[in-house]
């Protein structure tokens, strides 16, 4: 028996399954189906029981009132001889990346969640893929439910926003995330669409932002019910979700959205703005926009409506949701897409910064010190996009780094003996630039305990590597309190300003000032040394007189045994002009150590 359609004095606005008082409305983009039928446990899958009715723009509807939430169902398109069983491109449920739609239950309680976005100079990122960063039985990936159980820890160590490697759903239980079937659901293996709003509320709870990396630059490949949607294509290609010439060609396949037609653009736009609105998101992480705005990466192949599309999206998102932090992964030092729309930019508040990761993971891994050079770190230091450097997201380690023919930076350094003295030594200096240079640090799961190896999506991180290299993770935890200014003494470090003043390139020492508006309490001075070579008495300059005092040595026996414990003092400021300020001193430096000083603030008499 054809099922009773409910027709409401007014249609449910909206696309995708519409859960509402009286029932569920679907509605679906379908624009070269003969007719669509609707098929699911309301209706006990029978194709004839609900037709749905056709409506302008090649849009199909239908309101159903015994559908109830957490029916499956999917859409049976008629396009001549073809008869085509596909999930709700819209769904933000599945039971599977190849199983069927879910009606999801679009109530959840927020218990009030309010949380307001830090300033982006007062960021700590840590990168996290959550089916490895914590994982309960070796034979599932992790989940929502079980990295949440960690945010303590993080909250510890100081990390004040996570960052989300994609949660779409994707085919199978185990991935990286790049390779989205559905960018509406989420990735049932994790937890599904509750399971990470759970995770986003608790976050939130911990004091945790939490920004989510979305992949728009093409879909796919594998389970993917867009493609050839309704039976239409061109060139064999995808059909009316993707672009049906040479556009549609990307590094990860033949799938890259149609950003020129208007129902594709709406689809990305609407994704976008559903992170943030039904699952608080603090912000979003575009996948390698490159080969949004380009085919192949060059700008002879450039595709214009790629660009506009990301403008949109990013004006949209900067005008409802002020305060969110939209990243850009595009690696080739772009000013133009971090400038405003309005000056003809992409919109993106940052980007990630391939002028630094490079350089200062080649000056770290260099086997011989004579190779490493200080010109690269200055330049990795002091780079800028459109004169801000919170423009710019910086990091040692990241899924990309560590993967794809690279290793961790400890098992660059030293692949047979990950935690010798130098790969120890050097991977805290090349940590150590990321926490205190100009920027939005990031840091990658794992790293503040010298994870090894390389990254895979089911070598699960090991937590006894936590307390096994617990004085490595206390390093960490005490740059990133310096890097965030807790005691009120290292506010420099939140600030814009970068002075490398010293530079010796035959020694392989730096010396740099960093400083918000200057003077005690502000400015900081970094000293750091990337060669075996200690020294005693060294000179470097120093902005203002004084006792600057040490308030960070790497090289203490507190973060390692086999570290050196090189005795440093606090410095009393020589009238002594040297390195182009005023004054100077003189101090210990250990093989490959980093030192940070900072004057008190001047006590209220």
């Amino acid at each position: 028996m054809p099922i009773t359609l409910e027709k409401p004095a007014a249609k449910i606005v909206g696309m995708g399954c519409l859960p509402h008082d009286q029932g569920v409305a679907f509605r679906v983009w379908a624009p070269n189906a003969e007719r669509v039928a609707l098929v699911g446990d309301f209706n006990h899958w029978d194709e004839s029981a609900t037709m749905m009715e056709a409506e302008d723009n090649g849009h199909w509807y239908a309101n159903v009132a015994e559908a109830e939430i957490g029916d499956e169902y999917r859409y049976l398109i008629f396009n001549g001889d073809m008869k085509l069983s596909r999930i709700d491109p819209r769904c933000r449920e599945v039971t599977n990346s190849v199983g069927n739609s879910v009606v999801h239950d679009p109530h959840f309680d927020w218990e009030g969640d309010k949380f307001k976005m830090y300033p982006f100079n007062e960021l700590v990122i840590y990168e996290m893929h959550v089916g490895t960063f914590c994982c309960d039985t070796k034979d599932k990936p992790g989940t929502f439910e079980s990295a949440s159980r960690k945010f303590e820890y993080l909250r510890s160590l100081g990390i004040n926003c996570i960052q989300l490697m994609p949660a779409a759903e994707f085919a199978g239980d185990y991935s990286w995330g790049y390779n989205p079937a559905h960018i509406y659901a989420v990735e049932s293996a994790y937890g599904g669409p509750h399971g990470l709003k759970q995770m986003v509320k608790l976050a939130h709870q911990h004091g945790l932002a939490v920004i989510l990396d979305v992949v728009y630059n093409h879909f796919g490949p594998s389970d993917l019910h867009l493609w050839q949607f309704d039976g239409w294509s061109e060139n064999n290609k995808g059909g009316i979700y993707f672009y049906n010439d040479w556009r549609s060609s990307t590094p990860w396949g033949d799938s890259r959205p149609d950003y020129g037609r208007q129902e594709v653009r709406s689809f990305i736009h609407d994704n976008a703005v559903m992170w943030l609105e039904d699952f608080h998101m603090d912000g979003l992480r575009y996948d390698m926009t490159l080969y949004m705005r380009s085919v192949n990466g060059n700008d002879d192949t450039s595709i214009p409506e790629g660009w506009s599309l990301a403008q949109w999206i990013n004006s949209d998102l900067h005008a409802r949701f002020p305060g969110k932090l939209i990243i850009a992964e595009d690696m080739r030092n772009n000013n133009w897409l971090t400038k405003p729309k309005e000056w003809g930019g992409a919109g993106f508040n940052a980007q990630w910064d391939a002028e630094f990761v490079h350089p200062i993971r080649d000056v770290v891994e260099q086997v011989e010190d004579q190779y490493r050079s200080m010109f690269k770190v200055h330049n990795a230091l002091c780079h800028k996009f459109n004169y801000s450097a919170f423009e710019r997201v910086i990091y040692s380690e990241s899924h990309d780094e560590v993967a794809n023919g690279k290793s961790r930076v400890p098992s660059e350094i030293d692949e047979k003996n990950p935690h010798s003295w130098y790969a120890q030594k050097r991977t805290v200096l090349a940590s150590a630039m990321v926490l205190t240079a100009p920027g939005i640090p990031m840091l990658f799961q794992g790293q503040e305990f010298l994870r090894t190896g390389w990254f895979d999506d089911t070598r699960p991180i090991d937590w006894h590597q936590e307390k096994e290299w617990r004085g490595i993770v206390r390093l960490y935890r005490d740059l990133i309190h310096l890097r965030l200014n807790k005691t009120g003494i290292t506010a420099g470090l939140t600030g814009q300003r970068v002075e490398v003043h010293h530079l010796n390139d035959n020694d392989k020492v730096v010396a740099f000032r960093r400083w918000k508006e200057g003077g005690p309490g502000d400015d900081v001075i970094v000293v750091a040394n990337f060669a075996t070579n200690e020294h005693t008495d060294y000179r470097i300059g120093l902005p203002r007189g004084g006792t600057w005092k040490l308030r960070f040595n790497s090289d203490s026996t507190h973060y390692s045994d086999d570290f050196d414990n090189t005795k440093v003092v606090d410095l009393v400021a020589e009238e002594h002009p040297y390195d182009g300020q005023p004054y100077s001193a003189t101090l210990q430096l250990a093989s490959y150590g980093i030192l940070v000083f900072s004057e008190d603030k001047p006590t209220d008499k």
